[in-house]
């Protein structure tokens, strides 16, 4: 068989540019790529313009992802919109099998995707396994999904009508209009998990995306993209742009651009509001998880052992960079004092350092802004009353390490119960009853996930009734699930992931069918 020059320079340049990875300890370094993914090509930003990612560890570069923009999300949105004409063709079925080769694919290498998490994120290798597991979840939750799009037969009020509803992809229109596709924009502190979630209910509706990663995280999503190529996704269907300085301008496009049909987004609420502002101008469905500031309460009939435990879980997971970690904690009076000292005790036992390494428990930072604001956030406190029980500074030596703080009799005008701090201090506030703990864990514009402790059913039912969020773990620090409707009220968002989630990406129509 001869192959034509054209032919062989188009085959080239649908291959990644994989440099030599084997120092990042990999066993298959294809997985690690440099380029960003359009129309089913690997390509380089065209003014050739790099950005760097670091390992939070060390300072160390991992390598470099092109510094892409406008021109390049432009095309990245055609290819999305042409792919959209035969991927929303194909049947529920054809999406669920396809998906569960792309979950597959992602147990399969699960180290080295793991690995790749700690690289560019730090946190520690247990954890970074423990997301890969939790990601590829969503990618097997979706695919169950996608068989059960169902549609649905209503009475109708007329003699010789039908009234029936079906549901859509999300940027479904017939000829001669074209498809249209969605943009997703996800954050750095579950570089993997952040990213199926919202794509795995995507293509299970039948959905085309382009992807922004973060760049301090990019290594996840291109990884990501490559298995889905490998499952059998087509050409097209994912599109990863990768941006830092142009971030501006590739944002607006994907959320001000007529071809365009959703957008979705999980970071902070400033941007937020950003996005959401430049996406209401063509009207765009969208759905976004934003910050969060959740209470974590500690009743006077708990069990301080498992809530003690509950407390570590919830609020030094990732080392406290994760949207749902408890940032207040309330303590009823009576056990503050024994909460508090075994609080401490347990976090004296962490050991922080480079998540590859044998033996830590938690990992850095992802850079020097999180460390001045948490600086900040501890300064404030202690400036207004509050002790530090254990650590409240940072470690010396490379990389962005921050020593798991607890702080004992934080006022509620601290800085830290007013702002998300995304680190690992635990703030201890002291309260006598029900009602005023209520007002404490309320006093907040935003309204992600609440948790408490108690064995009184009782109070059990009307605390997480009362508790404005979207989600309450009762008795638990650990809410987050594939199968779960994952969001927050108030300014925390709208719209609901995992459990679900695929009705964001779908478009609900109704039909009569008359003359019967």
């Amino acid at each position: 068989m001869t192959i034509s020059s054209s032919s062989f320079e188009d085959l080239v340049a649908s291959l990644p540019d994989i440099p030599d990875k084997e120092v990042l300890g990999l066993k298959e370094s294809s997985l690690v790529l440099n380029q960003g993914l359009i129309g089913g090509k690997w390509v380089d930003a065209k003014s050739g313009a790099t950005i760097s990612v670091f390992n939070p560890a060390t300072g160390d570069e991992v390598g470099t992802v092109p510094e892409m923009g406008l021109e390049e999300v432009k095309e990245a949105i055609d290819a999305a919109g042409r792919a959209f004409t035969t991927w929303s063709r194909t049947t529920a079925k054809q999406r669920h099998d396809i998906l569960m080769k792309f979950h597959h694919l992602m147990k399969e290498h699960e180290d080295d995707l793991a690995r790749i998490i700690t690289l560019e994120n730090g946190k520690t290798l247990a954890e970074a396994k423990g997301e890969n597991t939790y990601s590829a979840s969503f990618i097997e939750w979706f695919a169950e999904e996608a068989v059960r799009t169902y549609g649905e037969h209503i009475p109708s009020s007329f003699s010789g009508v039908r009234n029936v509803v079906i549901k859509q992809p999300v940027g479904d229109y017939p000829p001669p209009a074209l498809p249209l596709p969605l943009s997703i924009l996800t954050p750095w502190n579950f570089p993997s998990a952040m990213i199926t979630r919202k794509l795995g209910a995507a293509l299970a509706a039948g959905c085309t995306t382009v992807i922004k990663p973060p760049p301090e995280t990019p290594f996840s999503a291109l990884a990501l993209a490559e298995l889905g190529r490998r499952a059998g996704i087509p050409d097209g269907v994912i599109n990863v742009v990768t941006t830092q300085k142009n971030v501006d301008e590739v944002a607006k496009e994907m959320c001000e651009s007529k071809a365009v049909r959703k957008v979705t987004f999980t970071g902070s609420t400033r941007v937020a509001k950003l996005l959401y502002k430049m996406a209401a101008s063509t009207m765009k469905k969208i759905s976004i998880e934003a910050g969060g500031n959740s209470p974590f309460i500690v009743f006077d009939d708990a069990e301080i052992d498992k809530a003690v435990e509950g407390a570590i879980l919830c609020k030094f997971r990732g080392s406290g960079q994760t949207c749902v970690c408890a940032n207040r904690i309330y303590v009823q009076s009576n056990v503050y004092a024994e909460f508090a000292s075994r609080l401490a005790e347990r976090v004296a036992t962490f050991k922080v350092g480079n998540g590859l390494e044998e033996g830590v428990t938690h990992g850095p930072l992802i850079h020097d802004r999180a460390i001045d604001k948490i600086t900040r956030h501890v300064n404030d406190a202690v400036e207004k009353g509050a002790q530090i029980l254990i650590g409240g500074r940072r470690i010396d030596g490379p990389g962005t390490f921050f020593a798991p703080t607890v702080l004992s009799d934080v006022p509620s005008s601290a800085l830290i119960n007013d702002e998300e701090t995304f680190g690992p201090v635990a703030a201890l506030t002291k309260f006598e009853t029900e009602e005023e703990v209520i007002k404490l864990a309320n006093n907040s514009e935003v309204g992600l996930a609440g948790y408490f402790y108690s064995r009184d059913v009782g109070r059990v039912w009307r605390v997480a009734e009362a508790l404005e969020v979207g989600m309450v773990g009762t008795n638990t620090g650990l809410i987050s699930q594939a199968v779960i409707p994952f969001g927050g009220i108030k300014e925390s968002g709208f719209g609901r992931e995992g459990g679900h989630g695929i009705e964001e990406y779908m478009n609900i129509k109704f039909i009569a069918f008359g003359g019967l």
